[in-house]
């Protein structure tokens, strides 16, 4: 018994090192939520010069097959210009401007724990294509104005040009999940229950040495 203890007691720091290294496994990149670390454009942010693409950058490598990405402008027109092209943990989605205001590139991609990741980057563009007038046809002897049908005689009043739409206010982002908090409570408790076992050990051995 007494050649026993101290073997137990010297295999207590070994324990020791196991339990944190097991209990801060969720904290690494391979065991976390991939999450998305950068872009371009970035996020909230107003060009006037529209870019050739759009492009991510994430924690860790993509899954091109399960991952998808959407871009939008106003009044949710599409503005992808062709299919996502992927490098790693880089994905670049070609940018087809339309109006100006907002546009908002939309993420989901798959983790590790079967949860998906959703996310979105926001970024403003000020200049964008104007609309195409509409083409009329006018009548000999009138002046017509755009969407009405003139009348041989009269002079139509012509319409007021609207008021150009103000970019959209860029919205704060959507904050991401953190789950690496997890993995000190693990080693905490691997502590708590490696110090009982120890003292258990402990308190063996003296009864162990007592006459």
């Amino acid at each position: 018994m007494g050649g026993r203890v101290p073997r137990l007691t010297r295999a207590v720091p070994v324990l020791v090192g196991v339990a944190l290294g097991v209990a801060l496994l969720p904290a690494t990149p391979a065991f976390a939520h991939n999450s998305l670390t950068g872009s371009n454009p970035v996020n909230g942010a107003k060009v006037a010069t529209a870019p050739a693409k759009v492009e991510l950058r994430f924690l860790a490598k993509l899954d091109p097959e399960r991952t998808k990405i959407t871009v939008v402008g106003p009044d949710n027109v599409p503005a992808a210009g062709g299919a996502p092209a992927f490098s790693g943990s880089r994905v670049s989605v070609p940018f087809s401007p339309g109006a100006a205001g907002l546009y908002i590139v939309g993420y989901q991609l798959p983790s590790n724990d079967g949860h998906p990741v959703k996310g979105e980057v926001r970024f403003t563009l000020t200049t964008g294509t104007a609309a195409a007038p509409p083409s009329v046809t006018p009548t000999a002897g009138t002046t017509p104005t755009a969407g009405t049908t003139p009348t041989a005689g009269t002079t139509p009043t012509p319409s007021s040009s609207p008021a150009p739409a103000s970019p959209s206010t860029t919205p704060v982002a959507a904050a991401g999940t953190d789950d690496t908090g997890r993995g000190w409570l693990w080693a905490a408790g691997g502590l708590v229950l490696l110090a009982v076992l120890a003292a258990g050990l402990f308190l063996r051995r003296r009864r162990s040495a007592r006459p």
